[in-house]
């Protein structure tokens, strides 16, 4: 397998990209290191903020050891179940997600479930937990993406913009290639490469505005709960469009609708409509 990764359009050219490395004879993959980053980051700025809000940092030290377990159930149940064509004949397969397949929303739904639960047990406020936890979440999803340019996945259809990325055919999944793709395939020196959006990288910097804006906004919040669902309208609104360009989108079963950019499009209606609502009943009552 060739391992190059190229920007053509902005001169970057990587002449060797691996996807895992190698310790006394096992294979650790980049993906799983990435996930395990932006994990450990997002818990570090959610104890920090609970700090800053005076809340009790140990309290989100133990919610993220229940979250992230079952955060990642989710995410690989979502996958699986939206791809189950290539999980049904070989089972155990679906327990493998070093190579990838976890999708973030079934880890955020997964996630908000375990928030609700765990503040019920703990006579703790849900909106406050999710206020002050979905920094650490957008700020994890930010960097977990780069494990997908690892993996040479979530990638978009043919294109030859500025942020174009050129990827060996032998290294990406037959499956992912579009005709238009192969119809501006390239062969230099007997490789072939295709160019695409680099959808992963869309959403990093989508995700990093979107941290940034929570940051600032923070202190002016209305109520509790108003922090994540500006999060759940802004990653929603982001999330649609670079959907839209992904070649390996999960559908609808007998539909053939993406899955992902429907349940987006739902979450930033409900989000924008709660946080009207919320508006408006703080003004009433003002």
């Amino acid at each position: 397998m060739h391992r190059t990764i190229d920007f053509p359009n902005i001169g970057i050219h990587l002449k060797s990209v691996g996807d895992h490395i190698t310790v006394f004879g096992f294979d650790i993959a980049y993906y799983g290191m990435i996930i395990g980053l932006g994990i450990l980051v997002g818990i570090l700025i959610a104890a920090l903020e609970a700090k800053r809000t005076k809340q009790n940092p140990e309290d989100y030290y133990d919610l993220a050891i229940y979250a992230v377990i079952f955060a990642i159930i989710g995410a690989r149940i979502y996958y699986v179940i939206f791809s189950w064509d290539m999980y049904k004949d070989h089972l155990l397969s679906i327990f493998n997600i070093r190579q990838g397949g976890l999708a973030i929303y079934g880890g955020v739904i997964a996630a908000v479930i375990t928030v609700f639960v765990f503040a019920n047990k703990k006579h703790l406020s849900a909106p406050l937990l999710l206020d002050t936890a979905v920094l650490g979440l957008v700020a994890g999803q930010m960097i977990g993406r780069w494990g997908n340019f690892f993996n040479r996945e979530a990638f978009g259809e043919y294109t030859d913009g500025l942020l174009a990325m050129r990827l060996p055919v032998d290294a990406v999944r037959g499956s992912d290639i579009t005709e238009l793709m192969r119809k501006h395939m390239e062969t230099e020196d007997g490789v072939s490469y295709i160019q695409a959006h680099p959808t992963f990288l869309y959403e990093s910097l989508w995700c990093l505005l979107i941290l940034i804006l929570l940051l600032l906004y923070r202190k002016h919040k209305k109520f509790n709960g108003e922090i994540f669902l500006i999060y759940l309208a802004g990653y929603g609104f982001g999330r649609f469009w670079i959907e839209r360009l992904r070649t390996d989108q999960l559908l609808l079963p007998g539909i053939g609708l993406p899955v992902s950019q429907l349940l987006a499009g739902v979450l930033v209606a409900a989000s924008v409509l709660l946080i009207l609502y919320h508006w408006h009943k703080e003004r009433y009552f003002d």
